[in-house]
């Protein structure tokens, strides 16, 4: 009886323990992934000067990307991507202007440029990555200055 009671504190310890260890891993992974599809617009950029890609497929096919990478922390391992709205900052406005829309609604928006992915999962993070403590606000997108962060438009919101 000592046994399995002391066999059970120790799992009710473990358990999240081995949870936060699993999700540190995950936003490491969320991380290099991010990072990996900022890489390949930078390099669809440089081919296509003046032009971004139209869906994450794209950078594949293009070979500018290895592979396509799933979202490790989203329910279904879909990106939400970062699309350029085409609105620098003007005089009133410090930020650029980007869209995030799920990568499903892609064919319904018209001329879609893609410039960087961000997760679908909208759960708080163990780690604070660009003073973000949640995963959907951790934006990896070409051309990101990390200290001016941008304005956000969601998909379907009214402006």
């Amino acid at each position: 009886m000592m046994a399995v009671f002391v066999l059970t504190l120790g799992l009710l310890i473990a358990v999240p323990v081995w949870q936060t260890e699993k999700q540190r891993e995950n936003e490491e992974e969320l991380i290099f992934r991010g990072r990996q599809y900022v890489e390949a617009v930078r390099i669809y950029v440089q081919k296509n000067p003046g032009r971004y890609p139209a869906s994450l497929k794209e950078l594949l096919d293009k070979k500018c990307i290895r592979r396509l990478y799933r979202d490790p922390l989203g329910p279904d391992g879909q990106w939400n991507v970062i699309l350029n709205t085409g609105r620098a900052p003007s005089g009133r406005e410090s930020a650029q202007e980007i869209l995030v829309a799920p990568e499903r609604v892609l064919p319904a928006i018209k001329n879609p440029q893609v410039i960087g992915v961000v997760s679908s999962s909208n759960n708080r993070s163990v780690k604070i990555y660009n003073d973000q403590e949640s995963h959907d606000k951790w934006l990896f997108f070409y051309g990101q200055d990390p200290k001016k962060p941008p304005k956000i438009v969601y998909y379907g919101e009214k402006k």
